[in-house]
């Protein structure tokens, strides 16, 4: 019986992990994306962007999600606290960033530079939340923020320039 719990324990400990503060972004996005402006729906926001761009994107992306997974969940340091309170300060301006968006897609702000792009910026702040809450790996690497932050940069960096080329293209 002993063993039976200590399984259910060890499924429990690698259920809670970060890739759980990925999932409210995830549903906003899923629920949302098609109610943005038309710029950003697929046909327009990827046409003709280069691949190098496209896979370095997804690509880092993945690996985002992928280190998420393998990161225990667990808020007792006092940076990870910090962590948790800049996850969800950006988390809040990731999803204002989109409200304004869609409520006002013809405004001076949608239409500008720092409005457009930023659902693409905001994410730095949610995602380097993320990499101060995360303390440590599943496996025995050891475990290093500026592994996680340093991936979620490189995806940032592709992502802007992505959305750098629509709002150009389009503006």
């Amino acid at each position: 019986m002993a063993a039976l719990k200590m399984n259910k324990y060890t499924i429990k400990e690698y259920l809670l992990n970060c890739f759980i503060l990925m999932v409210p972004i995830m549903i906003w996005n899923i629920l949302l994306a098609n109610k943005l402006p038309k710029n950003f729906q697929p046909e327009i926001f990827w046409k003709d962007i280069p691949t190098y761009v496209t896979y370095g994107e997804n690509i880092s992306r993945t690996l985002v999600f992928i280190l998420t997974l393998m990161m225990p969940l667990c808020i007792s340091t006092l940076t990870q606290k910090r962590g948790l309170l800049l996850y969800i300060a950006g988390t809040v301006l990731y999803f204002a960033s989109w409200v304004v968006l869609i409520t006002f897609p013809n405004s001076g702000w949608s239409n500008s530079l720092i409005g457009f792009t930023a659902p693409s910026f905001t994410p730095l702040f949610w995602l380097i939340g993320i990499g101060l809450i995360g303390n440590s790996f599943y496996f025995s690497l050891p475990f290093k923020r500026w592994f996680f932050i340093s991936t979620s940069i490189i995806f940032l960096i592709f992502h802007n320039f992505h959305t750098f080329t629509i709002y150009y293209r389009t503006h």
